[in-house]
């Protein structure tokens, strides 16, 4: 493909003050979207768009690869960690398309010996031999996205899936071979009473996954939704809702690890976890978004081009642009992502992955613990549990 990695991008980011050289650069992980679902829903706010009758799979998979080869410098040498497929709905992808793919990528940056492969999957696009094909490709962890598994609910997301698919689905991942997988369930659904949301809950947690994302319904701007609300559960059903699901999440050995990640012992996502750790990630595909650390300290945030059909046109690069974390950006940015983290980070993290000194967060600190959001733990950066509720306030201490 004619692509001309320089054809103005947009590069934001002035001159700073220099930081030093990183210690070690973080690990590495690679981020590929796939843009394309059976159609949008409602509520989803993500970079997906309604897919023709057929996907130009052939096409898309070299252009992954060749905005791979534009990023390759910025491995350094590095092997990957982890692999995450998000969409969009990666499983309309044939087998045989994300296989040239895998074997594309392995030719350029070398695998870990245990990497973490992670597809998402919708459960209406589930077919048992295209699933064994996936698992046989090195395919090792699937993200499904189950919302509810009550009709009436499914219907007011937009999901193309019924309860009784849901549930097949996971018989088929384990059919598959999956033997770890991950759940995507929401609560705060339109009319949702406390009962209905722990019984999806129950449900879920019946199914044995390995990993369960839990997480509040919001309505977010340029969606059906934020556009036309649906009638939401009043604060005191979400707030019920909320403690008596994770209760039961505790009780049955689902740890929270995060927001609104729960795992069985030593399920945790890796991908993810390196994502709020503050590690590395290539993103290659229609809008995908990449945080890329050079050896000279240097720290970019960069995102490509976000319309498929100007990633996959010859003309356009598939850089939009880049910025480069001044030194008074990156405790926030640092800050942002590991307190997510229920048990936070150990505190030398932040100069391993930032260049910047441990003191240099000292005055933020000490106001945040005063005021109750961050934990008096000189090792450690960690949010209180009432900092978890108020990560925002709390994030505001580390604002310069």
């Amino acid at each position: 493909m004619n692509r001309d990695p320089a054809a103005s991008p947009l590069i934001l980011g002035g001159a700073q003050a220099p930081r030093p050289a990183l210690p070690q650069l973080p690990p590495l992980a690679l981020y590929i979207h796939i843009p394309w679902c059976v159609r949008k829903c409602p509520y989803c706010d993500f970079n997906s768009h309604a897919a023709s009758p057929t996907l130009p799979e052939e096409e898309y998979v070299d252009a992954l690869l060749a905005d791979l080869d534009q990023d390759l410098p910025a491995a350094h040498g590095r092997e990957l960690s982890s692999i995450f497929f998000g969409g969009g709905t990666p499983s309309l992808f044939s087998a045989q398309a994300l296989g040239r793919l895998l074997a594309g990528v392995q030719q350029r940056i070398p695998f870990a010996s245990d990497i973490e492969i992670t597809l998402e999957a919708n459960p209406g696009t589930f077919e048992q031999e295209k699933f064994t094909a996936y698992r046989a490709l090195g395919i090792n962890r699937l993200s499904i996205g189950i919302q509810s598994f009550q009709e009436q609910k499914l219907e007011a997301l937009g999901r193309i899936h019924s309860g009784a698919e849901a549930v097949r689905a996971a018989d088929m991942a384990r059919q598959a071979g999956f033997d770890n997988f991950n759940l995507d369930l929401m609560h705060g659904l339109p009319d949702q009473s406390l009962e209905d949301a722990l019984g999806d809950l129950r449900q879920a947690i019946a199914m044995k996954p390995t990993h369960l994302s839990w997480y509040q319904l919001t309505l977010e701007p340029n969606t059906v939704f934020w556009s036309q609300p649906p009638t939401l559960p009043e604060d005191d059903i979400l707030w019920d809702i909320q403690e008596a699901g994770q209760a039961l999440l505790a009780e049955h050995g689902y740890a929270q690890y995060e927001v609104s990640a729960y795992a069985q012992p030593g399920r945790a996502a890796r991908h993810n976890l390196n994502y709020w750790s503050f590690g590395d990630f290539i993103g290659i595909g229609a809008g995908a978004h990449g945080k890329l650390s050079h050896p000279d300290g240097r720290i970019l945030r960069t995102w490509k081009t976000r319309l498929p059909k100007d990633y996959l046109n010859p003309a356009k690069p598939f850089k939009a642009g880049e910025k480069s974390l001044d030194n008074d950006e990156l405790p926030f940015e640092f800050l942002m992502n590991a307190l997510r983290l229920t048990d936070g980070v150990d505190a030398a993290l932040f100069a391993q992955r930032t260049g910047l000194e441990l003191a240099s967060l000292a005055e933020g600190r000490r106001q945040a613990e005063q005021s109750g959001l961050l934990q008096v733990e000189p090792s450690r950066l960690a949010a209180t549990p009432r900092g978890q509720l108020f990560l925002n306030d709390l994030l505001q201490y580390f604002l310069i």
